[in-house]
């Protein structure tokens, strides 16, 4: 992401660029656009005048729309949607100060895959709900795009692992990437998937 900035200029203009382009057909206000690039509103405003002079978006009545039209749609499209979204590495950072994380499984939007139910599964002791959607929240700025995710304390993950739980088949048994996994949650993790 870092080098996606400084080719086009700013990581925000990545960021509100990736927001349009992943919600085409939604409008965004900019204050809407200010919490969900999480950008200052003067960054915004900025990054909104220099979108709309080359044509990326548009304006109807209050709202911002990615423009249809833009010449360069695909190229961008492929340049910041079909690049890697986030390096692993950023992922875990991410979650540190969350309580202690035992496994963190990406899919669906990490890994270009529509179907997927759940786009990040986070399993830990002692998580705790406002860090995790504080750091949900940082991811969805980066990526562009509202994550769906699911939470839980490795006991109950592990029941449901055993208990053979539709959102947990659904999450191993369909493409996904396992990102950071502890020792304990390794063997049981494998031998289910």
């Amino acid at each position: 992401m870092e080098i996606l900035g400084k080719i086009l200029g700013s990581q925000a203009r990545v960021r509100m660029m990736r927001l349009f382009l992943l919600n085409r057909s939604k409008g965004f206000s900019s204050k809407d656009i200010a919490k969900r690039s999480r950008v200052s509103r003067e960054v915004v405003h900025r990054e909104l005048v220099l979108l709309s002079n080359i044509g990326f978006i548009k304006r109807r009545a209050t709202s911002w729309f990615f423009d249809s039209s833009f010449k360069y749609a695909s190229e961008i499209d492929n340049l910041l949607i079909n690049a890697d979204t986030l390096d692993k590495a950023v992922i875990i950072d991410n979650f540190k100060k969350v309580g202690r994380v035992k496994l963190i499984i990406i899919s669906g939007i990490f890994i270009k895959d529509k179907q997927s139910r759940v786009d990040l599964l986070i399993v830990g002791n002692k998580i705790r709900k406002s860090k995790i959607e504080e750091s949900v929240h940082r991811l969805e700025a980066e990526i562009g795009a509202e994550l769906v995710y699911a939470v839980f304390d490795t006991k109950e993950f592990t029941y449901r692992l055993n208990m053979y739980d539709k959102l947990i088949r659904d999450i191993l048994d369909f493409p996904h990437e396992v990102v950071l996994q502890a020792k304990e949650l390794s063997t049981q993790v494998l031998k289910k998937a």
